[in-house]
């Protein structure tokens, strides 16, 4: 037996066991780097396209991904009839189906309002009559609510998540773009308030990586130190 043998017996058991531990943890740090480089790259495209200079919806958008962020122009009539509002902290959103001559609706965010605008009938000179050309961020449709969102209720008119296929049955439509688009500009006399858009996305995959790989090196320390201590007491 060597002398490095005789200062060092971790045991067969605590070595699998760490072998197997540092391999999780640098795998899980590792894997937020990965995640790091994709969320850089999002945010790169968020600032590309929220910065560019809007261009026209189309009629049609096959692939939703591709329109995500992006600053677009579309022109038509509100259909204010079907105006719904989606609880908002301490007010609502206002969103509202925008009827387009020869292409699907679109559902545009308008904007805030808080619970004294809650009517339209407190914001008369919001509710546009006529054409409308409304500038904005386009936005996808969530796939599902939140785990701790409640249920909409339609027949109540009691919305909680954009749930875009139950919002065209609501609003009596048989087809509509599959994103939302989410106003820049407040509508006149302020309200609805728009520039909901939010782009504080959060990025702390750089932090999260080192996390782990500073418990494989504890991990290894330990190890160690256990191995050093029981060859002392043999």
């Amino acid at each position: 037996m060597t002398r490095t043998s005789r200062r060092f017996r971790p045991g067969i058991g605590a070595s699998v066991l760490t072998l197997l531990g540092l391999a999780l943890l640098i795998g899980l740090g590792t894997w937020q780097l990965q995640r790091l480089a994709w969320k850089q790259a999002l945010l790169a495209e968020i600032a590309a396209r929220t910065t560019a200079a809007p261009v026209t919806l189309p009629a049609r958008i096959a692939e939703p991904q591709d329109w995500r962020y992006r600053r677009v122009t579309v022109s038509g009539h509100f259909d204010h009839a079907h105006e719904m509002l989606i609880a908002a902290g301490r007010g609502w959103q206002v969103i509202t189906p925008l009827l387009r001559d020869g292409a699907p609706a679109v559902f545009v965010v308008r904007g805030f309002v808080p619970e004294a605008k809650r009517s339209p009938d407190a914001r008369p000179e919001g509710q546009i009559s006529g054409g409308a050309t409304v500038t904005g961020i386009v936005r996808l449709a969530p796939s599902r609510k939140g785990w701790f969102t409640p249920e909409n209720v339609p027949a109540a008119g009691r919305w909680y998540w954009r749930d875009l296929d139950a919002m065209a049955r609501a609003a009596g439509l048989g087809e509509v773009l599959p994103v939302f688009v989410e106003a820049e500009a407040s509508a006149p006399g302020g309200w609805p308030q728009g520039g909901v858009t939010r782009l504080d996305i959060p990025n702390h995959h750089l932090q999260y990586a080192l996390t782990w790989y500073a418990l494989a090196l504890v991990l290894l320390v330990i190890y160690i130190l256990a191995g050093v201590r029981r060859a002392k007491e043999r």
